[in-house]
């Protein structure tokens, strides 16, 4: 297993682009500013019969995008490259991404372009208020990029998207993914305590050690208090954090990362298989195998998690309705071949 980032850069590098105000960077131009570079990967890792996408309607697929489109609002299931994307809008659901579609961070893992944000559309809160009530949905995510660049993080636009959402839909259930909001998390918390969610879920993406690698610009320690004391304003709220695994972390990492969440009161956990989104960005350093995934449920379950997910196909928003109400994980789709073989002793993956 890899427990280091490599650090080298081609003498032949080109010099990547300026960010310029709208503009996306994505692939080398985003990431080549980081700290830790990342080294284009050559050939990309065989994916094991486990990492599978169910297929679902291609009119219902259809018909969501074009009506994202109408409403000019984003989704981070296409923004980020989500492979759960046909599944989940072929049944009728979407997450949604406010603020543009442009980050002021340069996560090497997340395939959202990098640059310098638009401003706030004044708009998109009754748009994507008027999308959740067309598309009749009881239960929607509404997630951001970061924005850096105002002096709340954003948190009023979350609190402008559930105001307009809860009045047009008042029964459906508001799910926010926020960012860390890093030197205005006071400002945050003051903005969505009085406006609150229903679940209030912030990802803390990887183990400590690999955080100046993968998430540059970002702390640790922070996002932990970022959780903690949100629950500690709303103990009534629903607080839920994600992160990924085949980074390099090693399973007693992934442990004491939930003894973590659980001592800062995390209620829901999500649990996904990192798959890299092209070869600029951060490689895939190993395929975790399903059992794996399975002992880190049942470690969630044992030390007093309400909700653990956890499978190569989990990401944040995947179900989160089922999430929400206690539902189990559904299990991996794995192929007859690979089962037999593993049945004879024959294990596959990493």
């Amino acid at each position: 297993m890899t427990t280091t980032v490599q650090t080298f850069v081609p003498a032949a590098a080109p010099k990547p682009k300026k960010a310029v105000k709208g503009e996306k960077l994505r692939g080398y131009d985003k990431v080549a500013r980081i700290p830790i570079k990342v080294i284009p990967t050559v050939e990309a890792p065989k994916k094991p019969d486990w990492i599978r996408v169910k297929m679902s309607s291609p009119a219902e697929v259809d018909r969501i995008k074009k009506t994202l489109r109408k409403q000019k609002l984003y989704t981070v299931c296409e923004e980020a490259a989500c492979p759960n994307l046909p599944q989940c809008f072929g049944d009728g659901t979407a997450t949604f991404m406010i603020m543009g579609d442009i980050c002021t961070r340069r996560c090497p893992f997340c395939d959202v372009a990098h640059g310098r944000p638009n401003e706030l559309d004044k708009d998109e809160p009754r748009n994507t208020a008027e999308t959740i009530q067309g598309l009749g949905l009881k239960y929607a995510v509404i997630t951001s990029v970061d924005r850096d660049d105002l002096k709340d993080g954003g948190a009023q636009h979350f609190v402008d998207v559930i105001n307009e959402s809860k009045a047009l839909s008042p029964n459906c259930l508001i799910e926010i993914l926020v960012p860390d909001f890093r030197g205005r998390m006071e400002v945050a918390l003051d903005l969505l305590t009085e406006t609150a969610p229903d679940v209030f879920n912030h990802n803390i993406e990887t183990v400590p050690r690999l955080y100046k690698a993968f998430r540059p610009g970002s702390d640790y320690q922070h996002s932990l208090d970022l959780l903690k004391h949100y629950k500690a304003r709303r103990p009534d709220i629903a607080t839920k954090c994600g992160f990924m695994v085949g980074l390099g972390e090693t399973e007693e990492e992934v442990y004491a990362l939930l003894d973590d969440l659980k001592a800062h009161d995390v209620d829901m956990i999500t649990i996904g298989q990192y798959l890299q989104p092209s070869k600029n960005h951060a490689p895939v350093d190993r395929y975790v195998h399903p059992d794996e995934f399975q002992r880190y449920m049942d470690y969630g379950r044992k030390i007093g998690f309400f909700s653990i997910w956890a499978g190569p196909m989990v990401r944040s928003s995947y179900f989160a309705d089922r999430q929400y109400y206690g539902e189990d994980c559904p299990a991996p789709v794995r192929s007859k071949k690979a089962l037999a073989a593993e049945a004879e002793g024959k294990k596959l993956g990493c």
